[in-house]
């Protein structure tokens, strides 16, 4: 077992209603979600780059292979999830990482969920016209 390949690095990011579970392995910066490419997946260039902010931060874009499989909300949600669980599996690799992970707010969970529709009324926060008479 001398030259057993290097484990996986897995984690996982969550945001409204996404959750993505990211296994990172040392190769050549190959990304793959859902079993299809980046841009593919993604297709608005806004929220790739939201999504891989930690590897430029951290200047590890071609270093590892990414595996995500990415499930449940929209394409907003699923980049702010491969955003924390990307930032969360260069954690585990490196300690160093934690100060510009940190500084750009990217190892927090962002709990904002979206606010359920109260009864005698149209949504969450709208009502129905108010009559006097």
């Amino acid at each position: 077992m001398a030259n057993a390949p290097a484990p996986a690095i897995v984690a996982t990011g969550r945001r409204k209603t996404s959750v993505a579970r990211v296994r990172l392995t040392p190769g050549s910066g190959k990304l793959t979600i859902n079993d299809r490419s980046l841009e593919d997946y993604i297709g608005v260039h806004n929220l790739r780059t939201h999504a891989l902010e930690p590897l430029t931060a951290t200047q590890m874009v071609d270093k590892y292979d990414i595996v995500v499989t990415v499930e449940g909300g929209g394409l907003s949600g699923q980049a702010g999830a491969i955003r924390l669980g990307l930032a969360r599996a260069l954690l585990q690799i490196s300690a160093e990482h934690k100060p510009a992970l940190r500084q750009k707010g990217m190892l927090t969970r962002d709990s904002r969920m979206k606010e359920r529709k109260k009864y005698g009324q149209p949504g969450a926060r709208k009502r129905f016209q108010f009559s006097k008479r």
